[in-house]
């Protein structure tokens, strides 16, 4: 099948490649329709790898994404040929200990879509199992679906961050995953979210999300922001979702006594952790890998009216434009936020 195929960091190549796949009694084939661009394809993209992740071979990219489905195995019981899906990329060991436990994102032994060296779905069809692929609601479009996969990150935080309604959040990075972030807290209870960013534009998406307010922080401080709406006390939630080891350093510094920091965000190298500063306000602390349980949630916030992604979706090129995609997604403008590449139906 043709595939947008990483040959090696910096060359990719819409090109033919074998992809064995058998339907299984459980799985369904589904066609996919639209594909996200996600950070850590760009990334892989222009490094070839990502910590102990090494593009060794040739390997398709892509892992946010909906279909529709073609073929279902004998003893699929939920899903239907026609039906409008999208897919978990993670594939857990179910007998592993980590899926046992229902922490199935923390699985070592897990086969992710677009992870070397398991292929990612930038190609026509893929086989997946049906206990990892969700109906979309009528009113929920492919585009939508294939934000889910962002989406659900931004879920996983909100949900271990335990929010309370009408706390106050802080999102630190207006980037595709702090926005996420900012409609999941929302959605959650948050009565309202703060966002930091250096990219005026991005800040100003932001603030069309719902109660936000924006914050340069190449213009002002964010204490003195968070200081005057809350008389002094701080931020009941902090999620870091920028990467900026200074930004993650910084965690402590807006946060109410008791209150909860996420850490989502992945710096490239370690960061100053104040220890002191954590345990004065004694400060809750949450780390969050992928997500786990939340695609059906997810689903339900966006079928019902509650979660409106559609402002994140930026920009789109089809599939025989893939590596200019990706050109895009290396260098994109501060206007954009979501790319996103539509296959031939």
């Amino acid at each position: 099948m043709e595939a947008l195929v990483l040959e090696k960091a910096k060359e990719l190549n819409l090109r033919n490649i074998e992809i064995p796949e058998t339907l299984g009694p459980h799985d369904v084939r589904i066609k996919l329709h639209t594909v996200g661009v996600c950070g850590s394809d760009v990334h892989y993209y222009e490094t070839g790898r990502i910590g102990p992740f090494v593009v060794e071979a040739p390997m398709v990219l892509g892992h946010e994404a909906a279909g529709t489905i073609i073929e279902v195995g004998g003893e699929v019981q939920h899903l239907k040929v026609g039906d409008r899906v999208c897919m978990e990329p993670g594939i857990p060991d179910p007998n592993g200990k980590a899926t046992r436990l229902g922490m199935y994102n923390l699985d070592p032994a897990v086969r992710f879509w677009a992870t070397p060296p398991i292929h990612g779905v930038l190609r026509p069809t893929v086989v997946h199992p049906e206990a990892f692929t969700f109906k979309l609601p009528d009113n929920v479009s492919f585009a939508e679906g294939a934000l889910v996969e962002p989406l659900a990150v931004g879920m996983h935080s909100a949900t271990k961050a335990r929010i309370k309604p009408g706390d106050i959040a802080i999102v630190m990075g207006a980037g595709p995953i702090g926005m996420v972030t900012i409609l999941s807290a929302l959605a959650g209870g948050c009565g309202q979210v703060i966002v930091t960013d250096v990219d005026q534009p991005k800040l100003d998406l932001a603030a069309t999300l719902g109660p936000v307010t924006p914050v340069n922080v190449s213009k002002e401080s964010l204490v003195d922001v968070v200081n005057t709406m809350t008389d002094g006390w701080g931020a009941d939630i902090v999620f870091e979702a920028s990467g900026n080891p200074r930004a993650a350093a910084s965690v402590f510094d807006p946060l109410a006594p008791g209150g909860c920091v996420i850490y989502i965000g992945m710096p490239n190298d370690p960061i100053a952790y104040d220890v002191v500063a954590a345990q004065i306000k004694e400060a809750r602390v949450e780390h969050i890998f992928r997500y786990a349980h939340v695609y059906p949630k997810a689903l339900s916030l966006m079928g019902g009216g509650r979660l409106d992604v559609k402002p994140l979706i930026t920009d789109k090129f089809d599939f025989a434009h893939s590596v200019e995609a990706f050109e895009f997604a290396s260098h994109m403008p501060p206007t954009s936020v979501k790319v996103q590449i539509e296959l031939p139906q």
